[in-house]
């Protein structure tokens, strides 16, 4: 049987809090074997550096290490091949998105390449996440991800959930994450999935501590 291919996923970072996320997801994609068109904005770069203390960006210095399955495209270049629906890709995702960047897609502006790939992924008929980190959430914001819903958007604030009983912030990190590669349809094995009935008690004396 013939092998398939590789999934090939549109990302972009936006200057929105939650950098944090955004490496995860990027590592977690690469780890699959997903193929990355990756996409930073100006204000995406500053967060990056003021978040993670990326000073200089490259893709190894936000991944941790070299690869050949994520191509950086410049953030200005609507000419770029996923800029066109011709580009066959599996979907987008905008992690963290910022207000603005949401109100931009939300009125179908293309005249940057992180717009442009949404606005494409969207007439397509292809799955876009919009991942915001902003609360609280003005009736402005509400409308715009209105729209965007509207539009086939699935918006994905990240709100970890607690019933699993996360233990650091690694785990409330990797809980968005989960969600959104399941949104993505790409395998991974974080504890992210409810089966019925609560995991085990923490230990006496073990996460959080109560009043």
């Amino acid at each position: 049987m013939p092998t398939a291919s590789p999934k090939q996923i549109v990302f972009g970072i936006t200057g929105a809090s939650g950098a944090v996320y955004g490496r995860r997801l990027l590592d977690c994609l690469e780890t699959a074997g997903t193929i990355t068109h990756l996409i930073v904005s100006p204000n995406g770069r500053r967060l990056l550096a003021d978040e993670l203390g990326i000073k200089t960006f490259s893709v190894e210095a936000l991944l941790g290490r070299a690869s050949d399955r994520i191509t950086l495209h410049t953030y200005n270049n609507i000419g770029a091949p996923i800029a066109s629906g011709s580009f066959r890709t599996d979907g987008m995702v905008v992690c963290p998105c910022s207000t603005h960047t949401m109100a931009a897609m939300a009125a179908g502006l293309g005249d940057n390449l992180i717009c442009r790939a949404a606005a494409v992924t969207l007439k397509e008929g292809r799955r876009l996440l919009v991942v915001p980190r902003e609360m609280p959430l003005t009736q402005i914001d509400l409308h715009n991800a209105l729209r965007l819903s509207q539009a086939g958007a699935t918006i994905c604030p990240p709100s970890p959930g607690f019933y699993m009983l996360p233990r650091t912030l690694d785990d409330l990190v990797d809980f968005v994450v989960g969600k959104l590669l399941d949104l993505l349809d790409v395998p991974h094995q974080f504890n992210t999935r409810w089966t019925g009935a609560p995991p085990q008690p923490l230990p006496p004396g073990d996460g959080a501590k109560t009043r």
